[in-house]
């Protein structure tokens, strides 16, 4: 006959101990788990700020193709600067940075008429090269690499030879720009990136 028929007190103390020890076998178990999660690279960074898909800001570094109607001096190639302007024949600098194709289109116009350059100005403008993206870590083939409108995460790692088999696949970081400070936020794969956006993937803990 056991003990424990012999004396239900020592099997009711056996029972108490046994679920205590279970108890502080699944607190210590949790506990991993969020230190693991709090550990992970990239874990604690704030979300990136979602701002959908939108029409493209030119910056400084892209290139764009410029027509002028009724005048081809004026027409031709010509790369937003440093000082995010764009240096255009007989006109000048026309500030680029921030506008959109359509908005810059309407700045020339009204500069080529308001200089009395040509009747009717009508200027068209089309960008030729995007100033760059960055994707750097667990990705076959990190660097510097054309940006196209659109583009996401997800999008990026594809440009840059995919995933290596270490990668964290669920979320990257985007260090963006933002004004004169730069800002470090965690991303999902279907966040859209921005012109001069540095993608950071991170290495998964196994």
């Amino acid at each position: 006959m056991s003990v424990t028929r012999l004396f239900p007190a020592a099997r009711s103390t056996l029972a108490r101990t046994v679920t205590a020890r279970l108890h502080r076998l699944a607190g210590f178990a949790l506990a991993a788990l969020v230190l693991g999660a709090c550990t992970s690279p990239g874990a604690g960074l704030p979300p990136l700020t979602e701002t959908g898909r939108t029409e493209y800001r030119l910056g400084s570094g892209d290139t764009l193709r410029l027509l002028v109607f009724n005048d081809q001096r004026l027409s031709g190639e010509f790369r937003v600067n440093d000082n995010g302007t764009l240096a255009v024949p007989l006109v000048g600098s026309i500030p680029a940075a921030g506008k959109t194709v359509r908005e810059l289109e309407a700045s020339i116009s009204s500069e080529l008429q308001r200089q009395g350059l040509v009747r009717n100005a009508a200027a068209s403008v089309e960008v030729i090269n995007y100033r760059p993206f960055f994707i750097l870590g667990e990705v076959e083939r990190p660097g510097q690499y054309a940006f196209q409108p659109g583009m996401t995460v997800l999008t990026a790692v594809a440009i840059g030879g995919g995933f290596t088999y270490r990668a964290e696949r669920d979320y990257a970081s985007i260090t963006r720009v933002d004004g004169t400070e730069a800002k470090e936020a965690r991303a999902e794969r279907q966040s859209f990136v921005q012109p001069g956006d540095v993608i950071t993937v991170f290495e998964r803990r196994f």
